[in-house]
């Protein structure tokens, strides 16, 4: 028998807690027509300084289906969820918020989803059906959706929606979630990077009852920073791979840039030459030391979770074998390339007295040489990480075999 837990967190909700109880007990013979037989409501009245509570509590003593947890004092939109989460007795978990924006009603096409192979439902405000959102908020999470998208590599429209359905087998990949208003996106990135399925069903959004307690900046501000670091603890070279990759684009368009000139006959350089060459140099070897930075991070990360590294800079790899591999050879050929290049110009530069026109050449060689040997040194890193991270796998194979 399937059984659907819905959490409700509520802090000073008085306005709108009878309403949205009541809405959701209605949806019952939905959910059993879905296929959700058994049901229960939980509302985790969080700290409320006003009637939120006496007010939930009458209407839990006509059903046997709802109760209500009380926190003594206001621990955050998380920690009510999270004690919701903890005493849920369904296999399939549900919440929304308090204030009358989320539609109880669509609760059912949600649970089908999960029951159809789904471990987390998403209703999403973003994905087409009628919005009441105001604009700022709108923005707001068009560009955390497309932000999880870009860093998990997956499409999502409603990163930060607070209406979902999950199974509880998931809640152990899931954790540990943070106590605040960010629980949801944070919820979102995790289950992405955990590999879990994440299906969207549209739903439509209302005009919220009562006085919003989410700040545009403070709360956007502290949803980035949630997202940002929770990839970084699965797959920091995602972030610092693609920030990488953006410098040594830079610094080739640079280069491209004094080649053609060079081609073009042009052999001096004013202000704006200069500036680029010291751009490109900055964003070439910088860029090179934050991707390889960030691809011995996925190794401490793989250390870490005691599993072979999963993702990328592209979310799969690309080659077949990573990228970082070849660190090895790749750095050695920019290590010699530039230490000849230099030999060659100095050579040149000194048997002619002509070492001031030589600066072009002395210049890319100090690039491949500062290049050649980051990468060399992040290629050793790698190499003794990866050996930790299999030992342990080696050596249980080795017992398996004698």
């Amino acid at each position: 028998m399937t059984t659907l837990s819905i959490v409700i967190p509520a802090y000073n909700e008085e306005t709108g807690i009878a309403e949205i109880m009541n809405r959701v007990l209605s949806v019952r013979e939905a959910l059993k027509s879905a296929g959700v037989e058994g049901f229960e409501l939980l509302v985790v009245n969080d700290g409320s300084r006003d009637q939120t509570r006496k007010v939930a509590e009458e209407i839990a003593q006509q059903s046997p289906d709802v109760r209500v947890i009380n926190h003594p004092v206001n621990r955050g939109y998380g920690a009510a969820l999270k004690t919701g989460f903890a005493q849920a007795r369904g296999d399939l978990i549900g919440f929304l918020d308090a204030d009358g924006t989320y539609p109880p009603e669509h609760f059912p096409q949600l649970c089908q989803a999960a029951m159809a192979g789904a471990d987390l439902v998403i209703g999403s405000r973003m994905a087409g059906a009628e919005s009441k959102m105001p604009a700022v908020r709108r923005i707001g999470n068009w560009l955390f959706a497309t932000l999880l998208s870009i860093l998990g590599w997956q499409r999502v429209t409603d990163s930060a929606s607070g209406m979902r359905v999950f199974k509880r087998s998931s809640l152990e990949k899931l954790y540990p979630l943070p106590d605040g208003l960010n629980l949801t996106p944070v919820m979102s990135t995790r289950a992405i990077h955990e590999g879990l399925k994440v299906v969207e069903v549209p739903i439509p959004y209302s005009e919220r009852v009562g006085r919003s307690k989410l700040s545009a900046l403070r709360d956007g501000t502290i949803f980035l920073q949630s997202m940002v670091w929770t990839v970084m603890a699965y797959n920091p070279v995602r972030i610092l791979g693609m920030i990488g990759l953006g410098g040594v684009a830079v610094a080739l368009l640079v280069g491209l840039g004094l080649v053609i000139a060079r081609l073009s006959g042009i052999t001096t350089l004013g202000p704006w030459g200069v500036m680029a060459i010291f751009f490109g140099m900055v964003s070439g070897v910088t860029g090179v030391g934050i991707f390889a930075f960030g691809a011995t991070f996925n190794y401490l990360v793989s250390l870490f979770y005691e599993q072979p590294i999963r993702q990328g800079v592209f979310g799969k790899p690309v080659f077949k074998k990573p990228l970082e591999r070849n660190f090895g050879w790749m750095g050695a050929i920019a290590l010699i390339l530039g230490i000849v290049i230099a030999i060659i110009s100095l050579v040149i530069g000194i048997g002619t007295d002509d070492i001031l026109r030589m600066w072009f050449y002395l210049l890319g060689s100090a690039l491949l040489i500062l290049t050649g040997a980051q990468m060399v040194i992040y290629w050793l890193l790698m190499r003794v990480l990866a050996e930790l991270s299999q030992r342990e796998t080696r050596a249980q194979q080795d017992l398996e075999i004698h």
